[in-house]
């Protein structure tokens, strides 16, 4: 007879082969589930139908359904989803509670005002410093967390396990930086410097942020004919 512990080892390599399969689209729609889900336990709304989601995230009822299907389903047709249940999944399937603990590389002023912003701490993620060249900076504390020489990240990340880097240094620089930080064992990269980073994707994940790709789609939508301009 096979042990608990046996059957939690399958259950769990099962529960990640499904999550494996799941398509970038559907992956990218959970942080808008939490962040919907998190205003209605404000409101203090106990249960949602796929149809009330479906009106607030402008999503049809059916994706929402095959969306949350994939991780298991959630519902119960006819009464809908436990509101409070469904965001603790969701939080779960995206590392909310998970520990996860990331350092900001570059305490210029995009890495200072991230640092400053309330959106790790909401999602669960530690800023356990940051890192720079400039002696101007080193030892400062900017929101609680203290900069530090890029020459003591290597004795940092053996001291203190590390998860996540937040990438906001210079571009000329970001391959070298990358590779120490790979080397030290960090697996998550977050990089706002305006390259894309060419790593294994089976090693490591990546979310390359473009800020002004995003400007620039704004611009081009700013710039389409207006209804009255077709007249």
């Amino acid at each position: 007879m096979r042990s608990g512990n046996e059957m939690n080892k399958e259950n769990t390599a099962a529960s990640e082969s499904d999550r494996a399969s799941v398509s970038p689209a559907v992956i990218r729609r959970l942080p808008r589930y939490f962040r919907y889900l998190r205003e209605l336990i404000r409101e203090g709304k106990m249960r949602v139908s796929s149809g009330e989601l479906s009106m607030m995230m402008n999503v049809t009822a059916s994706q929402i359904r095959q969306d949350l299907n994939c991780f298991g389903g959630f519902g119960q047709q006819g009464y809908g989803y436990n509101v409070n249940y469904l965001y603790a999944r969701i939080c779960e399937l995206l590392g909310v509670g998970a520990g996860i603990r990331a350092i900001i590389i570059g305490a210029g002023d995009l890495g200072r005002a991230l640092v400053r912003a309330p959106m790790f701490a909401k999602r669960g993620v530690d800023i356990v410093s940051m890192f720079d060249i400039d002696p101007n900076l080193i030892d400062r504390k900017v929101g609680g967390v203290v900069i530090r020489d890029m020459a003591s990240l290597e004795s940092f990340c053996r001291e203190i396990s590390v998860d996540m880097a937040v990438l906001t240094l210079p571009k000329e620089h970001v391959e070298e930086v990358t590779k120490r930080l790979m080397d030290c064992g960090i697996r998550g990269f977050w990089n706002f410097t305006g390259k894309d980073l060419d790593i294994d994707a089976e090693r490591v994940a990546v979310e390359n942020v473009h800020l002004g790709d995003s400007l620039m789609i704004l611009n081009y939508k700013l710039c389409q004919p207006q209804p009255d301009d077709k007249l």
